[in-house]
């Protein structure tokens, strides 16, 4: 209390100056003004007096005088000084110290003369009052408090109610019941009222009882009561508490409150007559109660729709049933009425949204409303407040409508002019009603179409931010009223139709959030919705389970009407049945043919969520390939986008943002959506005639190139057209497919399994072929360019890869050269030559441009040798430019025919349908015809274009192997896997370069490139691009074998051809001469060595054991079946690996496994078109003549004839895998030091084509081993060298005697396959022993080297280089370079073995590691044997003298000659090993499995002797180590001398080798 401090000298000067200077402050506080803080000042300086007077500092009578002094300065200063004693009296009376209270005591006495006794008895406590005297007793006093109080405030004064008379109130009924109509006013009947009450001595509170029981009656009469109370009223508390008495008289159960009673509660509230919180507490049920009973519903209803999802068992609906028993019993005792909604309803009526609105915020959401009255009296208030705006915006044409009385209640919302003025009420009264304003249908049709008016006059005007507040509102309206009130209409297909009408005017962004919102929220913000959820779901269900193919169109219109309402749950649960079950798309697809445009959007919603399912796995659980639940959903949206005219956008923007987040998974949804609306299939297992119908113009492709007729697709692919350039997503979806192949490998494959990697990457080519092809075909030429950039652009700016790139930009071109082409046509109109003219003049301008901007695509040392003009024509050209698929023209008009024919001969079709028909048929026909007869002439034109450009295609600045590299590499190989079309056009491509007599360009080489190194290339590709990469094989294989089968063929489109050239001159293309061709014969060992590289590197594929391998080579193979294998030895080989294969993989990987029995089986329908080595490239015996020059009929110099090319496929195929890092150095055309060995080939040993040092040593060697034959047979008798050949003989005999019993005592120990290979390994060595005693003499071979090289060395200086070669030291180090290569990739596969082992060593490698084709081998014997029966009876009696020439042999050699042959042929044979590992070893065969067995051999040897002799000709085993079915005699006496000279010791080899291989 204390807030003023005295300072401490006035007390202790107080008799000086104290007294006065407290007198005065005294003073001064009371002049003051502000009586509040001068109280409170004055109160503090007298207790801080009073308080110096009880501690002793002052004396009493001191400060008693000076308080008798203060209290002349005011009036009430008694009263001040008392309420300080009051508080003294509280402080001493709890101080322990008793002076303190003493000194208190006494100043209180001392000051009771000034201070009334009644104010003391007032504020002191009554102890101390006892210690003053002023009463006897202080407990007396107490009791006597307190019974007056009792007096006062708690006992009630009787009243006398019989002072009041009855007949006052009967005239007070009788005065306010009376007629109003007549000029009677409230103040007229109040003054009777009053007059009444005073007379009968009347209850004021029960006079206005009466008053408002009478309103109640009179409800109707509001003016007239409301002005009455109102002006009778004294207080509203009052009044308040009698309606409260009214409501709680009807609170007991079975009482129903009157309507009446809350209609004068809310007209009172309206007029504030009363307040509503003071009449709020008087209602029941009370809030805690509301919100109990709201969390049951919500409960009840969740367990109704557990029970409808789940399966319930007997015994629980027994219990159920008596669950439901009881609470009907409950239901029986009626709970009283909920006054507080009765209330809200009677508010609503009247228009106090105000008092309504305050309500409704006690309760939960929605719990109002779910009364039906309150929803409908709030559904009559909002149809008030939007009736001027609806009958200016909203209202359709032609429509009236129906008039609503407005209010008279001037204090309800005010109707809304404008869409602004829905913000201040409307949009709240919608909020409140939420879902119930599915019990006004016609309000809800006003708020849509108000919605569309908005959404008008929102596109047409400019955005403002008040637009975009009311845009917010309406959408807000559709998510919490529109879409849940649709939910709980009954099937109303136009309430649908009509909300489509607002939904389509908002974008799909929109859209789809609203049915976001609607599908995983709306259905558990209330009971009602629980329950329909659980309905929908249990009635999706039934449908569902008998939807059929059979009844689809009764099950589609249950579907539909069930789909009216809930579109998303129904919807949810179909997809997720789809996904289970892929059968059920196409009964789905035909039952939605019901649906409303409302549910067709929301369908594409739910798939596409159901797509973004983050808990779904989009691959199954062995990684390797797409999940089944996405390929069915992807396959639904093919087939239903299509069939319905649903929106596109959001599914196309959702596979662009997987694309951006680099996730290729959905573009399998293109792919469908693509192939379905626009008729595009993309398969890589198209037949040959739907590949050639795919050649042709749009209409061919529609008829003949595809799998299945899709028809009527003009209209699905405009809409798929429309869309994406409506949302520009054409190009970004074509950019980011086109990167995102990449990014399949180096981003999303990080993790993943190989396999799937291989798919995902097919899919997104595939996807990115179709979707180009569709722009193509079906953008205007405007549009497509204004989209597609510059190849430039393309590529460096958005990161394109070039093949993708000019796919992208092929058809822009053609659009502008077409384009370009008429505008010169239609200026200038001539003949047929000068429009051929003016289409290169078209193609030069528009090609141009693109011919300097690809210059920056590649380093410039490329365009040293092709023109970016050639760069710029491969890529942009396509079969359609190339050739006219006449016959593919030909079976469609055909096919139409029959149709017409069909047609006609039906007698059940109807006429009209029947011409019909036959119109369409025939339209199509001429349709084709006029087709094809335009193509034919672009065809034409192309042909006649690209004869004039092809003189400036290729310049070889470098040499012919470069600008083969750069043009494999550059161009074929990337387009040939890009497509199966691009596939067989890069093979026509070179056939028709090659065609055009193009300068520089070597067809030969080109091929041979081709062929020679598929391995690396087959291992790099995937599962699609093998099947393209196999097709392009097979075009090529077809152009060479067409060439092979027949030598006019090969003379009319190959002879004097630059393409044939073997000899690449400096100076230029002359043309060449007969030298420089490649012949025939030669020609078809070429395309031997080509079959056998084939075969090799397949061979290699199949043995690697890696999945990549197996399967692309595999799908190869079966690719190029119909021109590969031929050759019966080859073809063993390959039948024999694939068995393996199948046996292996049967049980490993079953997709292998199927691919290898596919193709085994029709390998085996193909044997009967496979012919002998010796059929496929057989050589007839050169003539002898005197000038060399005139045998030169192949590769090689003058002089020198090339009659060794099958030595060279020999000899020179090992080279045919190496890398191409081997073929940078650049070497001269002509190079005279290498003329020991031209080649047809690059310098990395792709595909020698022959040797034509080989060609004359075997030339030379026939000469003199036929001089020798006929000195011998003149010559009879018994040499030391004979008896030397007959020592070595017995010698091996013996070896192998001794071999044989090892053999024999280690067969215990040895496994099955092992014995096996042993017995290989002794026929193997008794062919050996019958190529020995059937050969020629030893020494003729020796003296047939010596000659051979003698003159290789004469002649060498004039060999010509074949090809590009290196020196001899070059090609050794290559050589060796190769040989460490395989010695570190070493396999068990013979084309990993090293090529330097003697032969005899790898014939008995062969024998002993792979017995398991002895058995195919033998039943090919008999094959063989029949097919040269003919031959072998003519040849018979050449056998008899063959055999009896080993008696007769020539015996007049000395031992030392014979000696010196010997060391020469060791010395050729070293000098060969060392340094060119292709003359020293004899090729490595692709078969470890010998085509030809030795028992084989023998009898074929036996049986066709003299013909071989003949020929000059043997059929020899291939083996492991390469030999080859034809072999000229020289060879063979080489072979023989070779084992001759090893003796012994090679046979022990042979065992070692063989003993490592088991």
């Amino acid at each position: 209390m204390a807030t003023l401090i005295l300072p401490g000298e006035w007390f202790k000067n107080w008799e000086k100056s104290g007294k006065h200077e407290f007198v005065q402050l005294c003073k001064d506080l009371t002049e003051k003004k502000d009586h509040g803080s001068k109280n409170k000042d004055i109160q503090a300086a007298l207790y801080e007096l009073c308080w110096q007077a009880v501690r002793g500092t002052l004396k009493l009578d001191h400060v008693s005088n000076v308080l008798g002094d203060m209290m002349e300065l005011r009036d009430d200063m008694p009263s001040i000084l008392a309420d300080v004693f009051c508080i003294l009296d509280l402080e001493t009376g709890a101080l322990e110290e008793k002076n303190k209270r003493d000194h208190y005591t006494a100043l209180v006495g001392a000051c009771m003369f000034f201070i009334p006794e009644a104010i003391l008895k007032e504020r002191l406590d009554p102890e101390t009052l006892e210690s003053l005297g002023l009463i006897k007793q202080a407990l007396q006093f107490n009791q006597k408090i307190v019974k007056i109080k009792t007096k006062l405030f708690y006992k009630q004064q009787k009243f006398n109610l019989l002072r009041e008379e009855n007949e006052g109130y009967a005239k007070l009924i009788t005065e306010l019941g009376q007629d109003l109509s007549s000029n009677i006013t409230s103040h007229l009947v109040l003054e009777s009222i009053k007059s009444l009450i005073g007379c009968f001595n009347l209850d004021p509170n029960r006079v206005l009882d009466i008053i408002l029981e009478v309103y109640q009656s009179r409800c109707d009469q509001d003016e007239f009561f409301l002005a009455l109370i109102k002006s009778y009223m004294c207080e509203p508390l009052t009044l308040c508490h009698i309606l409260g008495f009214k409501f709680k008289f009807y609170q007991e159960p079975n009482e129903e409150t009157p309507k009446s009673l809350y209609h004068i509660a809310a007209a009172l509230l309206n007029h504030k007559l009363i307040e509503l919180e003071d009449l709020y507490v008087h209602l029941m049920p009370q809030d805690a109660v509301i919100v109990e009973e709201h969390k049951r519903d919500i409960t009840e209803a969740k367990q109704i729709a557990r029970k409808l999802v789940m399966v319930v068992l007997p015994s629980e609906k027994n219990d159920d049933k008596e669950k439901e028993k009881e609470k009907e019993e409950d239901k029986n005792e009626k709970p009283p009425d909920n006054q507080k909604l009765g209330l809200l309803e009677a508010l609503i009526r009247i228009g106090d949204w105000h008092h309504a609105q305050s309500i409704m915020n006690q309760m939960p959401s929605f719990y109002a409303t779910s009364h039906k009255a309150i929803a409908l009296a709030l559904c009559q208030l909002v149809h008030l407040t939007v009736e001027p705006l609806y009958r200016r915006s909203g209202v359709p044409k032609g429509a009236r409508g129906c008039a609503v009385t407005p209010l008279k209640n001037q204090q309800a919302p005010k109707p809304a002019e404008n869409f602004d003025d829905l913000r201040r009420d409307t949009f709240s009264m919608l909020c409140y009603l939420g879902p119930h304003l599915s019990h006004d249908a016609i309000l809800f049709a006003k708020i849509v179409r108000l919605g569309k008016g908005f959404m008008k006059e929102y596109q047409s005007e400019l955005k403002s931010e008040k637009m975009e507040t009311l845009l917010s509102c309406f959408l807000s309206i559709a998510d919490q009223v529109l879409l849940p009130s649709l939910s709980l209409m009954e099937c109303n297909a136009c309430m649908s139709e009509e909300l489509w009408g607002l939904f389509k005017l908002f974008p799909y962004q929109h859209r789809y959030r609203l049915f976001g919102q609607w599908k995983n929220e709306t259905y558990s913000s209330h009971p009602l919705l629980v329950k329909v959820k659980a309905q929908t779901v249990e009635r999706a269900k039934y449908i569902m389970k008998r939807l059929t193919k059979e009844n689809v169109k009764q099950s589609g219109r249950q579907i539909g009407k069930l789909s009216h309402s809930n579109p998303t749950i129904l919807f949810d649960y179909m997809l997720s049945q789809i996904q289970w079950y892929d059968n059920l798309i196409v009964p789905v697809v035909d039952s939605l043919k019901y649906l409303t445009s409302l549910n067709y959007d929301v369908l594409a919603y739910c798939i596409i969520e159901a797509l973004a399912n983050p808990e779904k796995e989009k691959m199954k659980h062995d990684d390797t390939t797409i999940s089944s639940w996405l390929q069915s959903l992807a396959s639904l949206c093919g087939a239903v986008f299509r069939k319905y005219p649903i929106e596109l956008a959001g599914l196309l923007q959702y596979v662009t943002n997987q694309l951006k987040a680099g996730k290729s998974f959905d573009l399998l949804i293109l792919k469908e959506v693509v192939q379905k609306m626009a008729g595009i299939e993309i398969t890589d297992e198209m037949t040959s005639e739907q590949l050639e119908a795919m050649t042709g113009g749009e209409q061919l492709k529609a008829e003949g190139g595809y799998f299945g007729q899709i028809r009527n697709t003009k209209k699905s692919s405009q809409r798929l057209k429309d869309v994406l350039l409506d949302n520009e997503l054409a190009l970004p979806l074509c950019l980011l497919m086109a990167q995102q192949r990449n990014g399949v490998v180096f981003l999303e494959g990080g993790e993943k399994h190989l396999k799937l990697v291989g798919h995902l990457y097919d899919q997104c080519h595939d996807t990115l072929v179709q979707f180009g092809g569709f722009l193509a075909s079906n953008l205007s030429t405007e549009d497509y360019i204004k989209r597609v950039p510059s190849i430039d652009i393309l590529c460096n700016q958005f990161h394109t890869p070039h093949d993708a790139a000019f796919f992208l930009s092929r058809p822009m071109y053609a659009h502008q050269i077409t384009s370009k082409y008429d505008e010169l046509k239609k200026a200038d109109k001539g003949n047929r030559q000068q429009k051929v003219q003016k289409y290169v003049a078209a193609c030069e301008q528009v090609m141009a441009p693109v011919h300097e901007a690809v210059v920056s695509l590649h380093p410039p040392r490329v365009w040293d040798d092709l023109r970016p003009q050639f760069y710029a024509t491969f890529w942009s050209l396509t079969m359609y430019d190339l050739a006219v698929p006449h016959s593919a023209y030909d079976r469609e008009v055909n096919k139409l025919k029959v149709q017409i024919k069909a047609i006609e001969d039906n007698q059940e079709i109807p006429m009209n349908k029947k011409k019909k028909e036959k119109e369409r048929c025939t339209a199509l026909q001429e349709k084709l015809q006029e087709e094809e007869k335009k193509q034919l002439e672009h065809v034409q034109r192309v042909l006649h274009r690209l004869k004039l450009e092809k003189d400036n295609w290729l310049l070889t600045k470098s040499t012919k192997n470069e600008t083969i590299t750069k043009f494999l590499q550059l161009c074929l190989f990337p387009r040939c896997i890009f497509s199966s079309i691009d596939a067989v056009y890069c093979a026509r491509f070179v056939e028709l370069v090659h065609q055009q007599k193009t300068p520089n360009f070597c067809t030969l080489l080109c091929y041979d490139r081709v062929f020679s190194a598929i391995i690396y290339t087959v291992a790099s590709c995937t599962e699609n691009e093998s099947h393209r990469y196999g097709r392009f094989l097979c075009c090529m294989l077809e152009t060479v074998t067409r060439w092979h089968s027949d030598r006019a063929i090969y003379e009319k489109e190959c002879v004097n051809y630059p393409g044939f050239l073997t000899i690449f001159r400096a100076t230029g293309f002359d043309g060449g001469n007969k030298a420089d061709q490649l012949d025939y014969e030669n020609f078809r060992h070429v395309v031997h060595k080509w079959h056998y590289m084939l075969t090799k590197a397949s061979v290699h594929c199949l043995e690697t054991g890696d999945y990549t391998h197996i399967r692309n080579i595999l799908i190869v193979l079966t690719k190029i079946l119909p021109c590969y294998p031929k050759v019966l030895n080859l073809g063993q080989a390959l039948e024999c690996r694939v068995h393996k294969i199948c046996l292996e993989e049967k049980d490993k990987r079953p997709d292998l496994y199927a691919l290898a029995m596919g193709y085994s089986g029709r390998l085996k329908s193909q044997k009967v078109h496979m012919v002998p080595e010796n059929e496929f490239h057989h050589k007839e015996q050169p003539a002898r003549s005197a000038t060399p020059a005139s045998q030169q009929n192949g590769p090689g110099s003058t002089g020198k004839p090339a009659t060794g090319t099958s030595k060279t496929d020999e000899g020179t195929l090992e080279d045919g895998d190496r890398g191409k890092d081997k073929s940078q150095g650049t070497t001269k055309p002509v190079n005279k030091a290498n003329s020991a060995a031209a080649k047809v080939t690059t310098s990395n040993g792709n595909g020698a084509l022959n040797s034509t040092k080989v060609g004359k040593e075997r030339d030379d060697k026939d000469k003199s081993g036929k001089e020798k034959k006929e000195k011998k047979e003149k010559t009879p008798g018994s040499t030391p060298e004979m008896k030397a050949e007959n020592r070595r003989e017995k010698q091996r005999e013996e070896r192998a005697g001794k071999d044989e019993r090892v053999l024999r005592e280690g067969k215990e120990k040895t496994p099955k396959t092992d014995r096996e290979k042993a017995k290989v390994e002794e026929k193997s060595s008794k062919d050996d022993k019958a190529k020995a005693g059937n050969g020629e003499p030893m020494e003729l071979s020796r003296e047939r080297d010596a000659i051979k090289e003698t003159k290789s060395k004469e002649k060498g200086d004039r060999v010509a280089v074949v090809g590009s070669l290196k020196s001899p030291a070059l090609r050794s180090e290559s050589a060796e370079r190769d040989h460490k290569r395989r010695k570190l990739d070493s396999h068990s596969s013979p084309s990993h073995s090293s090529t330097v082992k003697d032969n005899s060593n790898e014939l008995k490698e062969s024998a002993s590691k792979h017995h398991i084709n002895y058995n195919s081998v033998s039943r090919s014997k008999s094959r063989e044997r029949e097919t040269e029966k003919k031959e072998s009876e003519n040849a018979r009696g050449r056998s008899k003298e063959r055999k009896e020439e080993k008696d007769r042999k020539d015996r007049k050699r000395d031992h030392a000659a014979g000696e010196r042959e010997t060391s020469q042929e060791s010395k050729r044979r070293k000098e060969e090993n060392g340094t060119n590992s292709s003359k020293n070893s004899k090729s490595t065969s692709p078969s470890c499995d010998s085509p030809l067995s030795g028992e084989k051999e023998k009898s074929k040897r036996s049986k066709s002797s003299s013909k071989e002799k003949t020929l000059n000709v043997k059929p020899e085993r291939t083996s492991t180590g390469g030999k080859k079915e034809s072999r000229h005699d020289k060879e063979k006496s080489e072979k023989k001398e070779k084992r001759d000279s090893s003796g012994g010791k090679e046979e022990k080899k042979h065992h070692k080798s063989s003993d490592k291989h088991r």
